[in-house]
C-alpha cells in the first residue's frame, strides 16, 4: 500500500503562465531557479528565494512548447509551435523582449534538452526530425537526424563512456543515438506499451529510461542486452475503469526514484527498482502537464494545466506549484528503516 501524503504546504507560484503550461525545468546549477514554457507565448524564469518569484517573462512570436536552460541561468533555448528554435535572455533585463532565432524546423518543436558537456541543445519536432544547435551561434544548427515519426519526447542519458540521445515518436518508435553523432542511430526499438507515447525520461545512472503512454501505463526499459529480462510495465493514473494519460515523468537526481503526473490531476512517486509506489500527493485541480525535480531533489515543480483530453471546456486556471519533497516519498524501499 502506498503512503498517502497528508496535505503539505505547497508553494503556489504567483504570476503563472496564462495558457497551457508545456514544460517546466529547474536550473542544473541553482536549486531554486525554475523555467516554464507556455502556450501564452512566454518563457518564464522564477527564483524561489524571492518574495515575488517571477524574474522574467520573455515573449516569443508564438506558443512555446518547450524550454531549457543553456549554459547559465540567464539563457534559455525555446521551441515554438511555428518550428522556430530561439535563444532568450531570462535575467529580467529584457523582460518582454523577443528572442534571437537559431533556426527552425518545418513544424512545432515539442521538446528540448541541453548537453552541457558539448554545449549542444537537442530539439525534437513534429516534422519527424531531431536537431542539434549551438546556442552561441547566430545560425546554430550543427546536426540533423530523421526519425520515423513525429517527436513526442526526448532525453539524454549521460553515461561515463558516452551520452545517448533517446527519442520517442509517434507510432511507438524509440530511437537511440550517440549524442556526438546523429548520422546513424545506435538502435531502433518499438515501445512495449501499446498506445501512443506521452513522455520519456532517462535514468540518472544512464542505464535505461522510463516511458509513459496515453493509456495509463509506464514502462521501465534498459539499454544493455543483458538487462532486457528486467524490463517491465505497470498501470497507474486510473480511477476504476477510467484511464488517464501519463503526461509527465521526473527522476530524482540522486536516488533514482521517480514521479509521474497524469491527467487525473495526480502525482505519484515510485521506487522503480523494487516496483513499489512510495507516495501519492493530494490531487491537483486539473491535469498534471509537466514535472521537474530540482538539482538536489529537495523540490518538485508541478504544472497543473488542462491538456484538452476532453476538448474545449471550462477548466481550472493554469497553476505552477512547488512541493517540498519528504524523505519517505523518494527513498527506495530497501533504504527505508523498518516500521
Amino acid at each position: 500500500m502506498a503512503n498517502l501524503v497528508a496535505p503539505q504546504p505547497l508553494l503556489n507560484l504567483a504570476d503563472p503562465p496564462e495558457d497551457g503550461i508545456s514544460s517546466v525545468e529547474f536550473s542544473p546549477t541553482s536549486p531554486d531557479v525554475l523555467l516554464a514554457a507556455s502556450w501564452d507565448a512566454t518563457v518564464r524564469r522564477y527564483d524561489l528565494n524571492r518574495d515575488r518569484p517571477l524574474v522574467a517573462a520573455a515573449t516569443q512570436p508564438t506558443a512555446c512548447l518547450a524550454a531549457t536552460f543553456a549554459g547559465d541561468d540567464a539563457t534559455a533555448v525555446v521551441g515554438c509551435v511555428d518550428g522556430s528554435v530561439r535563444v532568450a535572455r531570462v535575467d529580467g533585463a529584457l523582460q518582454g523582449g523577443q528572442a534571437a532565432a537559431l533556426g527552425a524546423h518545418d513544424a512545432g518543436v515539442r521538446c528540448l534538452k541541453y548537453d552541457a558537456q558539448h554545449n549542444v541543445v537537442f530539439s525534437g519536432s513534429w516534422d519527424r526530425t531531431v536537431g542539434g544547435w549551438d546556442p552561441r551561434a547566430s545560425n546554430g544548427r550543427v546536426a540533423t537526424a530523421e526519425v520515423p515519426g513525429k517527436v513526442f519526447a526526448l532525453d539524454l542519458a549521460f553515461g561515463a563512456a558516452d551520452t545517448k540521445l533517446v527519442v520517442g515518436t509517434s507510432d511507438r518508435h524509440v530511437v537511440l543515438f550517440d549524442a556526438r553523432n546523429l548520422s546513424t542511430p545506435l538502435q531502433h526499438r518499438e515501445s512495449s506499451l501499446k498506445h501512443q507515447t506521452r513522455c520519456l525520461k532517462c535514468f540518472p545512472d544512464a542505464t535505461g529510461y522510463a516511458l509513459s503512454s496515453i493509456e495509463g501505463r509506464v514502462s521501465v526499459e534498459y539499454f544493455a542486452d543483458g538487462d532486457q529480462a528486467r524490463k517491465y510495465a505497470f498501470k497507474c493514473h486510473r480511477a476504476g475503469k477510467v484511464v488517464y494519460p501519463v503526461n509527465a515523468i521526473a527522476f530524482h537526481p540522486l536516488l533514482g526514484t521517480f514521479a509521474t503526473g497524469g491527467s487525473d490531476g495526480g502525482v505519484s512517486l515510485w521506487d522503480g527498482a523494487h516496483k513499489k509506489r512510495l507516495a501519492q500527493l493530494q490531487p491537483f485541480p486539473t491535469s498534471v502537464a509537466a514535472l521537474a525535480f530540482n538539482t538536489d531533489g529537495s523540490k518538485l515543480a508541478i504544472a497543473s494545466s488542462y491538456c484538452f483530453e476532453e476538448g474545449e471546456k471550462d477548466h481550472p486556471k493554469d497553476e505552477l506549484y512547488v512541493h517540498t519533497v519528504l524523505n519517505h516519498e523518494v527513498t527506495p524501499k530497501a533504504s527505508q528503516p523498518s516500521a
